[in-house]
């Protein structure tokens, strides 16, 4: 497996670990891991100390295994081990869910922090992603949940633990960036989030002051309300995503080339 860069957010003696462990599944399952990313505040741009490293992947067995009646299982999970929660799908699971634009996999294609990108299938994997991620099916994820992570304590003014903050704002400024950027892949990164949002530079002071906040305390360490934040969250969850009908379906050729990528994969291995 290659490593691809050494990103500051990760001590190189972490990366070491993951690249350890991912190296243990790949021996002890007998796959191939086709991309290795970082998915949870790490990669979201707002880590506490305390936060785990929570790393996910992307393998393909070998041909053979897809022909079996009885299939195996199509993820494999492993304990959470010294602050790592390693995780992956198969490629077959992953490109399903792309085809029905699911976010998980969006965000995965576009993590900043990579352990390993290197098979060349990840670039038709991402040109894929490009055309089937639908802004609608994405703006329906983002506003569930942040309606659930905000529920429960935007409309009083008690303090609230910085992670809970993030949880409901990340999403708002996802759906911000979907109605103003309609047409480009939405980052994952909440600094490219707030650089398109066209927010006040009041909001983004706020914003950059719940993210020090955050590095400095554990995760479930209360903080300060921000009312201007608060507002911003209600502003954009309030606006329902437009309805079912209005999704463009998905395309044939779309289903075409997920299938013929799926099948160039294992045909090669």
């Amino acid at each position: 497996m290659t490593e691809v860069q050494n990103d500051a957010f990760i001590p190189s003696s972490i990366r070491s670990v993951i690249q350890e462990r991912l190296d243990r599944i790949v021996a002890e399952n007998h796959v191939r891991i086709l991309l290795a990313v970082e998915s949870g505040s790490r990669a979201w741009g707002f880590p506490s100390p305390d936060s785990d490293y929570d790393v996910r992947f992307v393998y393909v067995r070998n041909r053979d295994e897809y022909l079996r009646l009885h299939a195996p299982r199509d993820v494999i999970e492993t304990p959470l081990l010294d602050e790592i929660d390693l995780n992956g799908w198969d490629i077959r699971k992953a490109l399903g869910l792309l085809l029905k634009s699911n976010a998980v996999i969006g965000e995965w294609m576009v993590s900043p922090i990579q352990y390993c990108t290197a098979h060349p299938v990840i670039e038709r994997l991402n040109d894929l992603a490009g055309k089937v991620l639908n802004r609608h099916h994405l703006a329906w994820h983002y506003h569930s949940i942040g309606r659930k992570s905000a529920e429960r304590w935007l409309t009083g003014d008690e303090p609230v633990p910085v992670k809970r903050y993030f949880y409901a704002l990340r999403p708002a400024l996802a759906l911000r960036y979907l109605r103003l950027h309609p047409g480009k892949r939405l980052p994952m990164h909440v600094s490219a989030l707030m650089e398109a949002s066209e927010l006040s530079w009041p909001l983004l002071e706020q914003i950059n002051t719940l993210i020090a906040a955050k590095r400095l305390t554990n995760e479930q360490t209360n903080g300060a309300r921000y009312p201007d934040l608060d507002a911003l969250i209600r502003q954009e969850l309030a606006t329902i995503p437009e309805s079912e009908q209005t999704r463009p379906p998905m395309l044939d050729r779309h289903r075409r080339e997920a299938d013929q990528l799926f099948l160039d994969l294992i045909n090669a291995s």
